[in-house]
């Protein structure tokens, strides 16, 4: 029996097509006949479920991290709100001033009997009610101006060091120290104000204060949002944990930014505040050079009874008129 080349090549292809078949059913069967494929869909299950755990666990430490910040700046408004009252000796005690209330009361009246004396003597004609005036805002008002003014000045040169003292807290932290000496590094070697309110910051931690509540002391004496912020991140790390470095280095920066910010708002706005001084100071610049040269002239404006009551009506508008000026150019950032 002769066999053609054609039905050989025909038989070889068929046996490779029905071994192929056979290892392609046989791979498909494989799994479910093993097992492989019940281990993998139980592995799965396994690792989706435990991916889920961890996450679930995640979102749960946020969350109570979330609420106990939450908790903390609560109380610490509360605690805030609760000594709003500001008596004279914190007045003194926030300008940097260690006299006592007793002391200024004294300088007060002693202010005010020269301002008064100063205001006789300076136009006598004048009716006795200008001199009693005079002494009584410099009974009242002058002296607590000048308390207001040297706070301010205080708090300034404290924002502008603060960040500095910061840098030093992290930089301690990230090397091994503890937090109270890095207070004490900041105590010693930082200029004024900064040192003092950390030196009496220190002193209240070593007779035995909570470091909290010595924080919130400092709050009271320097009432700024810097030092708010500051008492805040050390209240949440206390109550919390955390890395201290890394939220004091991002406070750090946000110092940083607001005292840039502040300088760029002085900037933009000191060509108003220059046109409002000239405009405030034109009226009483004029009144000067008008006296000088005729005083005959502007003599009448208190001389006379009309020329008084434009004197409190020009006075009147010109307040009115620096108010409106010194709240268009004061900005809150």
């Amino acid at each position: 029996m002769r066999v053609d080349n054609n039905d050989l090549l025909l038989l070889a292809m068929l046996a490779l097509a029905a071994v192929s078949a056979g290892a392609v059913v046989y791979l498909l069967i494989y799994p479910y006949i093993s097992g492989d494929r019940t281990d993998k869909r139980i592995q799965a299950a396994t690792e989706n479920k435990g991916r889920r755990v961890g996450i679930k666990q995640q979102v749960e430490v946020a969350n109570n991290r979330r609420r106990q910040v939450a908790e903390t700046l609560k109380e610490l408004e509360d605690r805030q709100k609760q000594r709003e009252k500001v008596t004279l000796r914190l007045r003194l005690q926030r300008a940097g001033l260690d006299i006592s209330p007793r002391s200024f009361w004294l300088a007060s009246l002693a202010c005010g009997a020269i301002v008064g004396l100063g205001a006789w003597a300076a136009a006598p004609n004048l009716p006795i009610i200008v001199p009693i005036l005079a002494a009584f805002v410099g009974v009242l008002g002058l002296p607590r101006w000048i308390v207001a003014r040297i706070t301010k000045r205080r708090q300034y040169k404290f924002t502008d060091e603060f960040a500095n003292s910061i840098d030093i807290i992290v930089r301690g932290v990230k090397s091994g120290l503890p937090l109270i000496e890095c207070l004490n590094i900041i105590a010693r070697e930082s200029p004024q104000p900064i040192s003092g309110e950390f030196t009496e910051l220190v002193e209240q931690q070593r007779v035995g204060v909570p470091l909290g509540e010595a924080f919130e002391k400092m709050m009271v004496r320097v009432p700024l949002p810097e030092v708010r912020f500051f008492a805040i991140v050390i209240a949440i790390q206390q109550q919390a944990g955390g890395n201290l470095s890394e939220a004091l280095g991002n406070l750090s920066g946000v110092l940083r930014d607001r005292k840039r910010l502040q300088a760029k708002v002085r900037a933009l706005s000191a060509e108003a505040k220059a046109s409002a001084a000239v405009l405030g100071a034109l009226p009483f610049i004029v009144m000067i050079l008008v006296y000088i040269t005729t005083p005959s002239y502007i003599a009448l404006l208190w001389t006379t009874k009309f020329g008084q009551f434009l004197l409190a009506a020009a006075g009147c508008w010109m307040t009115c008129g620096v108010l409106v000026m010194r709240k268009m150019i004061n900005f809150k950032y």
